[in-house]
């Protein structure tokens, strides 16, 4: 018996140190990743003209589990061995965004970060911009383009991204022009279809964009490394479901990158005033002709046009179909209809369907407002104002949680849902 548990306690000490050394070792990392920033972006201050290094939460989603290299002033971070760590509160939203949080701005970031070191440096510049991007004088714009849902938006970005890639893969520099005419072709075509894409496509530029460029340039990749990202990037983001948020991701950068090899400091230039698709014409001297369809029709099977116009065709019927069932799901039939009051939201701008005059479907998406959390995992409607967010009508409450089909609401005590006999749609009410 004295054997056996001698051998228990063993094993009991044995599990307390391994696990104790994964934890050392976890926080070593995190420690690393904090240091690895820190260091490129002081070695690229010049890029804006200041050290972009501030306070950074990362975040695990499963567990909100945290750890900041900063510590905050509520006390929730506790010093932890070079690092701060904590718990986020469940009223807090978990994204890859900048965010206000007891006491300072902070680019939060969610755990796992990628394995390489550039796609770690790249993600956290990226959300270190948004955070002194007010500072800069970049206002923090968050504009949907739903025209890049719709079949022609689609195929004239992705038509625009194939010259860019056959841009940034050629070392002749007459080659290179001609495609970046071309990308730009595509592009002014592209607005002369939806009156006002100009300005809703460069306000994401101005936000989005311009943060990505930064997170390329602290990333540290060499040319050939920045080269093989931009064409892995283009072909990841075309498998998303929808473009309306995260072009800019991928638009921007390319054309920041190639004006940056004979213009290091060009961004310095720009402000949020700045039209960036005609400031990209002036500074790389480019001339487009002024009948753009025509331009257009000439150069469209150069770059995959009869592929890319088949491919949309069929998703547009698709999409067609799914539209109808969101209208009849949120708008036709009773619904559940949550109006804000002071509400924030984090969600995948990957994958959302607008639906027009109506707003927008977000299939993933948690709200925090005064009367509670709403957390969505199969669609919710949120209206063009921003001002309400709809859901299937609701199925089971259990004291003050309430679910429905693929949502689930932690409702504050002072509120209650009170149905519409005549619509049969349901709203929220305080107590």
């Amino acid at each position: 018996m004295m054997k056996k548990f001698y051998i228990t306690i063993l094993l009991f000490i044995f599990i307390q140190t391994a696990f104790g050394q994964k934890v050392s070792t976890f926080q070593d990392s995190i420690s690393t990743y904090f240091n690895e920033i820190k260091d490129e972006a002081k070695k690229h201050q010049q890029l804006w003209g200041k050290d972009l290094y501030g306070p950074i939460l990362l975040v695990n989603p499963s567990t909100r589990k945290l750890f900041a290299n900063f510590p905050d002033t509520a006390g929730i971070l506790r010093d932890d061995d070079k690092i701060y760590s904590g718990i986020l509160p469940k009223e807090v939203n978990i994204a890859n965004t900048s965010v206000s949080w007891n006491g300072k701005r902070w680019a939060m970031i969610m755990l796992p970060l990628p394995a390489d070191k550039q796609g770690r440096l790249n993600l956290l510049a990226h959300e270190l911009f948004h955070v002194s991007q007010p500072a800069l004088g970049f206002k923090l714009f968050n504009n949907e383009n739903n025209h890049l849902d719709q079949k022609d938006g689609r195929i004239y970005l992705r038509l625009e991204l194939e010259a860019l890639q056959n841009a940034v893969q050629t070392t002749n520099e007459n080659k290179r022009k001609m495609h970046l005419t071309d990308a730009l072709i595509f592009r002014k075509y592209r607005y002369s279809l939806y009156p006002g894409a100009d300005t809703t496509e460069n306000l994401l530029e101005l936000n989005e964009g311009i943060a990505e460029y930064t997170g390329l340039v602290i990333s540290g990749r060499n040319e050939k490394q920045t080269i093989e990202h931009f064409v892995k990037s283009i072909n990841s983001f075309l498998r998303n479901p929808t473009f309306v948020r995260s072009f800019a991701y991928q638009t921007t950068p390319i054309y920041a990158y190639l004006l940056a090899i004979t213009k290091k400091s060009w961004n310095r230039e720009i402000t949020v005033k700045t039209n960036l698709t005609d400031y990209f014409i002036k500074k790389f001297d480019l001339s487009l002709p002024n009948d753009l369809k025509k331009a257009t029709d000439l150069r469209l099977y150069q770059y995959n046009g009869a592929v890319i116009i088949s491919e949309e065709k069929a998703r547009e019927e698709q999409t067609k179909k799914m539209i109808a069932e969101y209208k009849s799901k949120f708008i036709t039939q009773p619904h559940f209809e949550l109006v804000f009051e002071q509400m924030n939201v984090s969600f995948d701008p990957r994958n959302l369907m607008p639906i027009e005059n109506k707003g927008t479907v977000y299939p993933n998406i948690r709200v925090t407002d005064k009367w509670g959390i709403l957390t969505v995992d199969n669609g919710a409607l949120m209206s063009i104002s921003w001002d309400k967010i709809s859901v299937t009508i609701p199925l089971k409450n259990e004291n003050n949680s309430i679910t429905g089909d693929g949502w689930k609401l932690e409702l504050k005590e002072n509120y209650s849902i009170v149905k519409d006999d005549i619509t049969g749609n349901y709203k929220l009410t305080k107590k």
